[in-house]
């Protein structure tokens, strides 16, 4: 899986506990976002078997995990609210390359990167949970994100030479914790 350049504060943390309805709704449009991600690539990049279907099964599973939070949210009498544009998603998406080649490598370790980060918070979220089975749930959904963590990092090796994805990848990085770090704590994922 990807390592992230930086942790969350335990603020965050605090943030979402104190707002957790606000939470699980922009989680649950956070995950049907990246089953639009996945469709997308796969739409995008036909002829790539190997991707066409790991994002068709990455769709599959992010649609479950939104139909899963919604019923969270049903059941504590909460409905929809419209989607928000993310800026941590927003500002890593603004920074990738435009060239078709580098845009697709950008693209992958972009979303390994997103992957990662989930992986991070949900795994806070579950620690700090007192209701066993929402921390049952959020320590399951940290392992899906680092799944997904890893299917992107394969993709790109797929496609891509190690070193490129290497120095890539540490530039991303570095982007992504300046970015987090000047966000502010909200009761998001991110």
């Amino acid at each position: 899986m990807i390592q992230l350049h930086s942790a969350t504060s335990a603020q965050w943390t605090e943030t979402v506990l104190n707002d957790f309805d606000r939470f699980l709704s922009d989680h649950a449009a956070a995950e049907k976002k990246a089953a639009g991600m996945a469709i997308s690539m796969l739409s995008h990049y036909p002829d790539r078997a190997e991707l066409v279907s790991a994002m068709a099964d990455l769709a599959v599973e992010e649609m479950t995990h939104f139909r899963d939070v919604l019923r969270l949210m049903q059941r504590r009498g909460l409905a929809m609210r419209p989607d928000k544009k993310d800026s941590y998603v927003n500002q890593l998406r603004g920074i990738m390359r435009s060239d078709s080649g580098e845009y697709l490598m950008d693209r992958l370790l972009v979303g390994g990167i997103i992957e990662a980060r989930g992986y991070e918070r949900f795994g806070l979220v579950g620690e700090a949970l007192n209701d066993p089975t929402l921390k049952r749930f959020y320590t399951a959904l940290a392992q899906s994100e680092s799944r997904h963590s890893q299917l992107f990092a394969d993709l790109a090796a797929l496609y891509f030479p190690n070193t490129a994805i290497s120095q890539r990848l540490k530039e991303l990085l570095t982007a992504e914790a300046t970015i987090l770090k000047q966000l502010p704590f909200r009761a998001a994922l991110h």
